[in-house]
């Protein structure tokens, strides 16, 4: 039993928020993205949040160190978008494992840190590892839906270099997150697996999908009982969802997750709803009490938030969370 799964037998942990809230507030430029390293690149760098891990560590880790302060047990790395698809856009592709390996050794610094200074608190990294901007399940173009941007393959490779990146630097779970296409979390899968039997890893996998609307469902159609049936084919520490909803649109949604699955579960809404300006506003209260819905109808094993949540909503969160028990798992009846 890995140390993540034995500190989840007794406890809710803690997921940290949102990595993009937090560096939007350094307001860093083109020539910080790019520092001395990257000076001569021939593209644009700015809004590359991942490369940062490279060209400002210093920034990346003071963000980790923030939630890990407020009462985080797990950090994420900062790596939603670093893989070979993700980097295309700013002719990276080179870099991916590097970026990875980075990010991961980043957190693990700043994790262990924080465990050495308390051992009856261990804080853990969790290797992000983000959709891509592309879809395996549909075609981009209306007049030829046949069409594919991306392939299984192509998928499979790109979250190969990534796993091993974040593996070897030091992750202690992989998260596949943001679902929006379960053929591309299926492809992440697939890697993970495979370089588990490769290396004798036994790195537990978490895996978090986004319910995109009132609908119900996936971006590629899924409902969330279809969705567990169709990532359950390799063992998973646990399933949950995070992004596109707050809290409290995002509670049904969980009640249902809950019936259907005896994986421990994991939810890291967004901080409400994004308004006319794409901010978020709400607070870290109001966040704290939807979220204690959760753990009053035992739904969660691990909590945190997504986009617009800060350290100061992590710290409500943990506050709340530590009066209540983890979720205990059931047979699911068939």
């Amino acid at each position: 039993m890995t140390a993540i799964e034995k500190a989840l037998q007794d406890k809710i942990l803690v997921l940290d928020g949102a990595m993009g809230t937090m560096l939007q507030a350094y307001k860093f430029t083109e020539e910080d993205f790019r520092a001395e390293r990257f000076k001569d690149h021939p593209c644009s760098l700015q809004g590359n949040n991942d490369l940062l891990s490279l060209t400002q560590p210093e920034a990346i880790k003071a963000v980790h160190r923030a939630y890990f302060e407020v009462g985080a047990d797990i950090v994420e790395t900062n790596t939603f978008s670093s893989t070979s698809i993700g980097m295309g856009d700013y002719q990276m592709e080179p870099l991916v494992y590097e970026l990875n390996f980075e990010s991961a050794k980043l957190a693990r610094e700043v994790a262990d840190e924080f465990t050495n200074a308390n051992s009856n608190k261990p804080r853990f990294v969790a290797g992000s590892i983000g959709p891509t901007n592309r879809t395996a399940s549909m075609s981009p173009d209306v007049n030829d839906p046949g069409y594919r941007a991306v392939t299984f393959d192509d998928l499979v490779e790109a979250y190969t270099e990534q796993i091993q990146g974040l593996v070897d630097g030091g992750s202690d779970v992989l998260l596949v997150e943001t679902i929006f296409d379960t053929l591309n979390a299926k492809a992440a899968l697939f890697a993970i697996d495979a370089l588990k039997e490769k290396n004798n890893w036994e790195i537990p996998v978490m895996v978090s999908g986004t319910i995109t609307d009132a609908s119900g469902r996936t971006l590629s159609g899924q409902t969330v009982e279809a969705f567990v049936i169709s990532v359950s084919h390799i063992p998973l520490l646990s399933i949950g969802f995070n992004c596109a909803l707050g809290a409290d649109q995002l509670l049904p949604y969980l009640r249902r997750l809950s019936k259907e699955t005896d994986l421990l579960t994991s939810a890291h809404p967004n901080a409400g709803l994004p308004n006319a300006f794409g901010a978020y506003d709400q607070t870290p209260e109001e966040m704290r009490d939807l979220i204690e819905k959760y753990l009053e109808e035992n739904l969660i094993n691990i909590i945190g938030g997504c986009c617009g949540s800060t350290p100061e909503h992590i710290a409500q969160i943990a506050s709340v969370t530590r009066d209540y028990k983890p979720r205990k798992t059931q047979p699911i009846s068939i």
